[in-house]
């Protein structure tokens, strides 16, 4: 019986760990939420049932996943940069094409000079004429 009541405290607590991760708002902190839960219920089984092995489990299990989720949050922020500097050394060029649509280019900055997205090298901002035989039609 003592095995049941064990079993359903753990989906109980994996269930409402489940509802409360989706309203946070970085991965450490879900990281966090959800290894505390996953933690209680290892705890709570290794410790048989017992509350000393459900706090120590969700204080580990907190832990390690906040770690986790935090070092994810990180690696999110610096794409982030990346690609706002990528977008601030790039300029784009606007090219009407002949049945009345537009073709967006982006070159990015080099040195002195402009690369194109095939890679070719413009000493000066490239113009629409200039883009148009290659990106437009």
């Amino acid at each position: 019986m003592r095995t049941y009541v064990i079993t359903a405290m753990l989906i109980a607590v994996l269930v409402l760990v489940g509802v409360f991760a989706v309203g946070c708002e970085t991965q450490g902190q879900s990281g966090a939420l959800i290894g505390s839960g996953i933690g209680a219920g290892v705890g709570a089984l290794a410790g048989g049932g017992r509350a000393e092995g459900t706090l120590i489990g969700a204080a580990v299990g907190g832990g390690a996943g906040y770690i986790v989720g935090n070092e994810a949050d990180k690696k999110q922020q610096q794409q982030q940069i990346q690609s706002m500097q990528a977008q601030q050394n790039s300029e784009l060029v606007n090219i009407h094409n002949s049945n009345g649509s537009v073709s967006t280019v982006r070159v990015t900055r080099s040195g002195a000079g402009y690369i194109g997205p095939r890679g070719e090298f413009y000493d000066h901002l490239p113009t629409e004429a200039e883009l148009k035989p290659i990106y437009g039609f």
